[in-house]
């Protein structure tokens, strides 16, 4: 009879590049993030459905760099609680300023109908 194989303690090297990888991941998921929402943005949808699939997608990368590149996973809840009272924060005044400048009313400049007197022709 053989006796159990014992493992080593792993090293810190080895939690280094564990780490590493998983940064090198969720970096690469970031990435994956941003183009989707560069397609979505010239998606043929209704424009709630955009701003909402949109603010979705951000809100997910908000996410992933707060607990990992911030390394608010490994701190206390505090400074987790301090980033979502921000999110919350933004993300009231961005919805504020929408409304009081009433973008959803206005057109592009581009698809904005003609002056009457450009229509006379001499």
């Amino acid at each position: 009879m053989s006796a159990p194989a014992t493992h080593a303690p792993s090293t810190g090297h080895d939690l280094e590049q564990n780490k590493f990888w998983i940064f090198v991941q969720i970096a690469m998921l970031l990435a994956v993030i941003t183009g989707l929402e560069l397609v979505t943005v010239y998606m043929p949808f209704m424009k709630w459905i955009l701003v909402s699939a949109l603010v979705i997608l951000s809100t997910v990368k908000f996410m992933f760099v707060i607990f990992y590149f911030m390394h608010l996973r490994w701190d206390k809840a505090f400074c987790t609680i301090l980033f979502f009272i921000g999110l919350i924060l933004a993300g009231g005044t961005m919805w504020a300023l929408l409304k009081l400048f009433g973008v959803e009313d206005s057109k592009p400049l581009a698809m904005a109908a003609p002056p009457a007197a450009v229509l006379r022709v001499a």
